[in-house]
């Protein structure tokens, strides 16, 4: 019985955002993404929807990660537990403090009236106040219970970076950005005293349990240790190499942890101030620590999106918890140990149980950040660039990996097919670029020469060339079939396209320009000039007459290929064009921008045709090969279905299958199925009725549907 009940509060934890506003949701995405061993997934397996045909992966059983708090519009730059552990306190760059049910997830209060971001929160001992320091310059105190403003703290002179309530509750520290850490009388406000000495921004505070210290945490990459009760400089505790960002002290005051830009958290004796050890494991700056309510652990959460659990004793990293998509900026344990919260640039709190403490399960395929996905010319295999350097094919009709292709030495960022579907290329951060023969997953080429990361790579249609576009400001053409390196274009790059004959290639830049270039021999042809601003975008028609070019300056301009001429200036969108493609017969264009819109316009008159309302800026488009459909980043778009002879804004478009605002995947315009926030796709590819997503967590989902 305590297996089931410990089975259904992670269930009904897990399913509790999207409970109320679509209940039917329970039986579909609750089961589907539901761990493989639950034994409510289970026991109504047979209630998932049948018109979900390929269901995606999903981990074996829980995992250490609670609940994910969402409702930030912003960044969480701070979390902070009640005393009794029943409510937790978040602090955003929305300029908001938000109060939450610990055991629900549910949001009891927002705290409106700073003007600036909340850098940090804090709980009173008693539990009855709430502070809050804002790079507005100000420190606010809010009663728990009602809501209400108690207290504004004025007098700093730059943006207050940390806040720490003493012991008693009766002082309030607060580290600013003018180098000064003040302590305040939290019951009349008025300021008590001044620690100065600091050559540099105060980045966190900490008082001591036993009330004795004060640590402050300095850009100048000291930490000092303060007495309270003199206000005198203690000890100066010299080590980190970079600035220091958070301090915390052990629950018997006798150890100190710092977490630092220089990616280490070290921990000194109070005492002496001696460094009694170093931990070393992150790979990006340290933005906090905290110790558990019996010292043992100490949590640091990091840049790299990661929280490490560490053994105080030994220094021993026991736990690496994975599920923020960006930066952790704050963590902090519950008072009654049960629970560790985090606060992430990803806007937002997660809730771990300290309990299980263990990696998140993993399962075959799953590695680090998806990049890159692209679908092979047949659609049969799907091929994944990620962060681990390794390139991945699998199988889109059952979602099974067939091959990994490791050979990079860092992580790969852009992945393509060759027209004839038996080769891959793949970008990296190493800054080479890769041939892999798909067949049988052999390496065929490395192609060295770039200075800086691969940003993208491309295959001409007659599968000959390779071109690749470089952080190193250069584009290059490589033989596919020797691997030599053919012409270099120096000059930054933000698209390419070739045309249908291989002969030529066009790059649009940010210097407004576009450029006709002779691949044959690497000669720049023509500029072609008009845009007033970068160009995201370029494609030429089938026939090779015509060039597109879609800009940030909200217009998309066609071209003769033959005289450079401009034929046409596409008006009417409202923001930046980000992609533009030529339908099979190249009569019509398509055209995607932020303003959240595909338009379809006439190649000949450059009349618009069609325009269809998307729910999110549309950034990559392209035809099927019969013309009846447009893809794009978001889904399917049946344009046969709805094209006329307007002009005027279409109603909302369906499309076939999509994913809505990276929370719900939609079938024609209908809301079928919640991703929960670990599901949510970094990147997409859509092939037929299956949807494939690839994660910031190194996932790659299979989800397909009957339609």
């Amino acid at each position: 019985m305590s297996e089931f009940l410990y089975d259904a509060k992670r269930f009904i934890l897990k399913t509790r955002q999207i409970a109320d506003d679509a209940p039917l949701q329970l039986y579909c995405s609750g089961l589907i993404f539901a761990p493989q061993m639950s034994i409510i997934r289970k026991e109504l397996e047979k209630e998932i929807p049948g018109w979900v045909r390929l269901l995606p992966k999903v981990a074996e059983t829980w995992s250490s990660e609670l609940q994910t708090l969402e409702g930030h519009s912003d960044s969480v730059l701070s979390v902070a537990f009640s005393p009794d552990s029943r409510l937790l306190a978040s602090g955003s760059k929305d300029e908001t403090v938000r109060l939450w049910d610990t055991t629900t997830g549910a949001l009891q209060q927002t705290f409106k009236g700073h003007s600036d971001r909340v850098w940090s929160v804090a709980f009173s001992p008693d539990g009855q106040l709430l502070a809050s320091g804002s790079f507005d310059q100000t420190v606010r105190l809010w009663d728990t219970t009602t809501g209400a403003l108690q207290q504004t703290f004025k007098g700093h002179s730059d943006r207050v970076r940390s806040l720490a309530f003493s012991p008693d509750s009766r002082l309030l520290a607060s580290g600013c950005h003018d180098k000064i850490v003040r302590l305040w009388d939290t019951a009349t406000g008025a300021l008590q005293q001044t620690l100065e000495g600091h050559s540099d921004s105060v980045l966190s505070v900490a008082f001591s349990p036993d009330s004795r210290l004060l640590a402050s945490g300095c850009h100048d990459k000291i930490v000092r240790l303060w007495d309270t009760a003199t206000g005198a400089l203690q000890q100066t505790l010299e080590g980190h190499s970079e600035p220091v960002l958070s301090v915390a002290f052990s629950p018997d005051s006798r150890l100190l942890a710092s977490g630092s830009v220089d990616m280490t958290v070290r921990l000194w004796d109070t005492a002496i101030g001696a460094l009694q050890q170093t931990l070393e494991g992150h790979s990006h700056l340290v933005l906090s620590v905290a110790f558990s309510l019996d010292g043992q652990l100490l949590a640091s959460g990091s840049k790299d999106e990661t929280v490490r659990l560490w053994d105080t004793a030994t220094g021993a990293s026991q736990h690496t918890l994975k599920g923020h998509l960006r930066g952790v900026n704050s963590v902090n344990f519950s008072p009654d140990g049960q629970l560790l919260a985090s606060g992430s640039h990803d806007k937002t709190v997660r809730l771990w149980d300290t309990a299980i403490g263990a990696l998140q399960q993993t399962f075959k395929g799953r590695s680090d950040r998806v990049w890159s996905v692209a679908l092979s010319p047949g659609g049969r295999l799907l091929a994944s660039g990620c962060h681990d350097k390794i390139v991945r094919l699998w199988d889109t009709a059952t979602g099974a990996l067939q091959r990994t292709l490791e050979g990079h030495s860092s992580g790969v960022y852009s992945v393509a097919f060759s027209p004839d579907g038996r080769l891959l290329a793949s970008g990296s951060f190493d800054k080479t670029v890769r041939l892999w023969d798909t067949t049988i997953g052999a390496l065929q080429k490395t192609l060295e020469g770039h200075s800086d990361s691969i940003r993208s790579v491309a295959f001409s249609p007659d599968g000959r060339l390779l071109v690749s576009i470089s952080w190193d400001e250069t584009v290059r053409l490589w033989d596919t079939a020797t691997g030599a390196l053919q012409h270099i274009i120096s000059h930054w790059v933000d698209s390419v396209a070739f045309s249908p004959d291989s002969r030529l290639l066009a790059s649009g830049s940010f210097d407004q320009t576009v450029r006709l270039w002779d691949t044959a021999i690497g000669a720049l042809q023509k500029t072609l000039e008009g845009h007033s601003d970068s160009i995201m975008s370029v494609a030429f028609s089938p026939d090779g007459q015509l060039l597109a070019s879609g800009s940030f300056d909200k217009t998309v301009r066609l071209w003769d290929t033959t005289t450079g001429a401009l034929q046409h200036t596409l008006e009417g969108h409202s923001h930046w064009v980000y992609s533009v493609a030529f339908s099979p017969d190249g009569r019509l264009l398509a055209s995607g921008s932020h303003d959240k819109t595909v338009r379809l316009w006439d190649t000949a008159t450059g009349a618009l045709h069609e325009t269809f309302s998307i729910d999110e800026r549309v950034t990559s488009l392209e035809f099927s090969q019969d013309g009846s459909y447009v893809s794009t980043n978001l889904g399917s778009l049946n344009i046969h279905s709805r094209c006329g002879n307007s002009t005027s804004m279409s109603p909302q478009a369906n499309l076939e299958v999509s994913v809505l605002q990276g929370q719900w995947i939609t079938l024609n315009g209908e809301k079928v199925l919640w991703l929960p926030p670990e599901a949510r796709p970094s990147c997409l590819a859509i092939k037929d009725s299956t949807l494939v997503m690839g994660h910031a967590s190194g996932q790659i989902s299979f989800v397909g549907f009957l339609v």
